[in-house]
């Protein structure tokens, strides 16, 4: 079974994901952290799945993606592949672990790479890396490619607003995914930006855009799945669409158990041996 509106079971691939944009098919993405999830968004028939570096906050409670390291993502990343049959599996490189040089920079890729056993691995960022990103394609190593509100850099940026606004911005954010395309990278996601900015690059590039609040002319779309399942309260940007309310169903459960536990009526009889 290769899952809803899916009838290709075989594993998608970099190359598969530039023949949908050629094709004008949609590419579905959403991120995962553990085995369990990672085996129900795979069932269910996703095309990529990002084993993100919000793991830092929807795993760990931090406030921004910084503190993660690279030990962390191979932990996640390992835990995600062992459950994926399908989908394209992409793991980001977290801060601190390619931007200080380039020989750092594919050192912790080809780590991340071999210990984690994921397809292809995410940066942020244009021009600033683009020696690096060269350097870790030279190693074979798939890259997809981040612009517009690149998390990473919440501190240069202060503030989670919407990117690329402004003429000057915009025309780098064009720039840089025509770098990283003709680089080698394979995709490219855009966070947060306008999304005529988006459509405009979509149709500059030859590889496909994921976007996340970038609108709907982009070739695909990913979500953090915690949010798109409801389990988070807090969030609610103006792209999340909530497809579950998640925290109620477990609430629920949960305070269910609870009070059978409370009673003694869990376990009964037939639950015991």
């Amino acid at each position: 079974m290769a899952g809803y509106l899916v009838s290709d079971a075989r594993k998608v691939t970099t190359h598969r994901f530039i023949e949908m944009k050629q094709r004008g098919e949609k590419i579905s993405m959403l991120t995962s952290y553990d085995f369990t999830t990672a085996g129900i968004v795979d069932g269910a028939g996703i095309d990529g799945i990002l084993i993100g570096d919000s793991a830092s906050n929807v795993m760990a409670g931090n406030h921004t993606t910084l503190p993660m390291t690279v030990d962390q993502m191979i932990y996640h990343a390992r835990s995600v592949v062992r459950a994926v049959k399908r989908a394209l599996v992409v793991c980001d490189m977290p801060f601190g672990s390619y931007q200080v040089d380039r020989k750092e920079g594919i050192k912790n890729a080809v780590r991340i790479m071999k210990e984690s056993g994921c397809d292809a691995l995410k940066l942020e960022g244009g021009i600033e890396i683009l020696d690096t990103v060269k350097g870790i394609l030279d190693a074979g190593i798939p890259v997809m490619g981040h612009l517009g509100l690149t998390p990473q850099s919440i501190n240069k940026f202060g503030t989670y607003a919407v990117r690329a606004k402004e003429e000057a911005e915009a025309q780098k954010l064009i720039s840089d995914a025509k770098l990283l395309s003709e680089a080698g990278c394979f995709a490219v996601v855009l966070e947060k930006v306008p999304a005529t900015l988006a459509d405009e690059v979509t149709k500059a590039i030859n590889v496909p855009t994921i976007g996340i609040g970038a609108g709907g002319h982009t070739d695909g779309q990913i979500l953090v799945i915690d949010d798109m399942l409801g389990k988070s309260q807090g969030f609610s940007p103006r792209f999340l669409r909530r497809y579950a309310n998640l925290y109620q169903v477990m609430t629920d459960a949960i305070g269910q158990y609870v009070g059978d536990v409370k009673s003694g009526d869990f376990p009964n009889e037939q639950e015991s041996y």
